[in-house]
């Protein structure tokens, strides 16, 4: 049986980490992303416009992050939504529906109490690998 791999994603296309911890894993045929939250990766800052603009980033972010691990959105089978107001939650979906046209993934929403750099929205996800 092979040994089991692990190799960390890197890329220019997201927010590097803020904190001891891999953007993304790649291992097994799956692809593990950390939270991403709605960070400009050129800036590090969140980007303004509230909880759409935060989603939209966020999405973004993991869309580069699997793109660099040869996957893709479409491939994602689980994610993970973390708000720091339940009562964002509509406007999230909406623009989560636009990333998940057909065939979602799984999903849990959950609010939590607060997220790094004071953001809106944090969401981690779990792909297959492309290749």
């Amino acid at each position: 049986m092979p040994e089991p791999r692990k190799e960390v994603i890197k890329t220019d296309q997201a927010p590097k980490a803020i904190g001891p911890y891999s953007i993304g894993v790649k291992t097994g045929g799956f692809i593990f992303t950390a939270g991403q939250a709605g960070i400009i990766p050129e800036s590090g800052n969140i980007i303004d416009g509230g909880i759409e603009s935060e989603t939209r980033q966020t999405l973004l972010n993991i869309q580069r992050i699997l793109e660099a691990a040869g996957s893709s959105l479409d491939l994602v089978i689980k994610t993970t939504v973390f708000l720091r107001d339940m009562a964002d939650f509509s406007r999230m979906n909406a623009v989560y529906a636009e990333f998940f046209k057909s065939d979602p993934p799984a999903r849990s929403t959950v609010q939590v109490a607060a997220l790094p750099k004071a953001a809106a929205v944090e969401i981690e996800a779990i792909a297959l690998s492309g290749r």
